[in-house]
């Protein structure tokens, strides 16, 4: 079976990181959606199960105890995590598992599972950013400019990513990130047979070596 492996994409609220992941998932059956956990109340036309997973802050707080999450952060008041369960049934199924995350998520998903793909997706400018914020009309005036002062944090982590890209063409964007995990799975898959094949010499070099022996012992035998 193939070593599937956890990707993150990261970037501000409003790049179009939720876009580019579900144009991803639509178009390549090896990688599988991860729903996160969060204490934020369903948009309009979000559904439990499928979007997010709704729970309550206790409910929250109870998984972050018991150890369940990989990764967790408070982001714009809300609370958002990862079961750790999800993300192995899934690589070990043989299937991606691919992730839209808020920058502290990814953080903490390389420190749990750093086997991790990340990419961060940037906006064409901050102008730009602030347009479509407004224009999807999800949030109040308050939440858009508290995502807009995050912003400029998030940005600042991009370069612990392992690659970036641009979002000024959403064609274009889904392209290059797609070329990212194409090159990542040859490589990977590439790593594991040279690893194959370096067993297979060491077996190899062991049975000549117990072969040689043995005719070595008895060639002895026939001498005594």
């Amino acid at each position: 079976m193939r070593q599937a492996f956890p990707i993150v994409i990261s970037g501000p609220s409003g790049v179009g990181k939720t876009t580019v992941t579900r144009e991803l998932l639509a178009s390549d059956p090896l990688l599988s959606y991860s729903v996160s956990v969060t204490t934020r109340p369903p948009r309009r036309g979000e559904t439990d199960g499928e979007h997010y997973e709704f729970v309550s802050e206790e409910e929250f707080a109870d998984l972050v105890a018991a150890g369940e999450l990989a990764e967790y952060a408070l982001v714009h008041g809300y609370s958002y995590g990862t079961r750790k369960s999800v993300i192995r049934e899934t690589t070990q199924a043989g299937l991606d598992v691919i992730m839209d995350l808020d920058v502290q998520g990814g953080m903490q998903m390389r420190d749990a599972f750093p086997e991790s793909l990340l990419i961060f997706i940037h906006p064409p400018s901050h102008d730009e950013l602030e347009d479509r914020l407004r224009g999807r009309a999800t949030d109040s005036a308050d939440v858009i400019e508290t995502r807009l002062r995050n912003a400029h944090g998030e940005l600042e982590v991009a370069e612990r990513y392992d690659h970036s890209v641009t979002n000024d063409d959403l064609d274009k964007a889904v392209e290059e990130v797609r070329g990212i995990i194409d090159a990542e799975r040859a490589a990977r898959d590439g790593e594991r047979a040279t690893e194959r094949g370096e067993r297979a010499t060491e077996r190899g070099e062991r049975a000549t070596e117990c072969g040689g022996a043995a005719e070595s012992g008895e060639t002895e035998n026939r001498r005594s």
